[in-house]
């Protein structure tokens, strides 16, 4: 599956909303680690069809970041079934990521 964009207006629907596992990237385009995490997600998205992979820009959507506490950029929020069920922030690898996941 392809990453998909979300934002303020689609949040709900594909992240809250769903049945599953999904992964959010709390991210910038001006953020180094940003784009060093960024092909890891992309493999993440590829390798599990069966994991929502979104992406959100904390520029464009300063309230998700508020509502979830991020700080820092990178921060990865796992979500299960519309639950939270970890948080990674900063660049760490495909494994860590993973693991999160379990």
């Amino acid at each position: 599956m392809a990453l998909i964009k979300v934002n303020e207006q689609n949040f709900r629907d594909e992240i809250i909303n769903k049945n599953g596992t999904a992964l959010v990237d709390f991210f910038a385009d001006w953020c180094g680690p940003c784009k060093m995490v960024a092909p890891i997600l992309s493999e993440i998205a590829e390798e599990n069809p069966d994991i929502t992979v979104g992406k959100i820009n904390v520029d464009e959507s300063p309230m998700l970041a508020s509502q979830f506490g991020v700080v820092s950029i990178p921060t990865i929020i796992a979500f299960r079934n519309g639950q939270e069920i970890g948080k990674i922030i900063g660049y760490r690898p495909k494994n860590d990521i993973l693991e999160m996941l379990k």
